[in-house]
């Protein structure tokens, strides 16, 4: 089955951190991943971008950044017009998150590992 893009923001090459254990989920569950991180590398021969890429049909956004930081691709996100945007624990936004409501982008506070794990991503 062929599956639109889930866009990972915080994305890291350190195993310690959630975003990575996100990608490698996302990874062995055969999902097209597109990955945006602070600093450019390669996971599971994922390539980590440092700016979002425009031109892949995005699905799901999951977000592995603080709401500060957030503020800096609230525009990208809406533009590219995902299905649903995960704020995972720690990255919760009420601002975004009425912005998302007003461009009928959904929206839930979720962790995306257990959704995996859990079979309800």
């Amino acid at each position: 089955m062929i599956k639109d893009y889930t866009l990972i923001i915080g994305a890291s090459t350190n195993p310690e951190r959630y975003s990575y254990k996100a990608l490698q989920l996302l990874t062995k569950f055969k999902y097209k991943v597109i990955a945006v991180g602070a600093r450019e590398g390669t996971v599971f021969d994922c390539k980590i971008n440092t700016d979002i890429p425009d031109d892949y049909p995005v699905d799901t956004v999951t977000l592995y950044i603080n709401a500060k930081l957030q503020e800096n691709y609230y525009d990208k996100i809406i533009s590219l017009k995902p299905r649903r945007v995960i704020f995972n624990p720690g990255t919760e936004n009420s601002f975004f998150q009425n912005m998302l409501s007003q461009n009928n982008i959904g929206y839930l506070e979720a962790c995306t590992i257990v959704m995996l794990m859990t079979g309800q991503y």
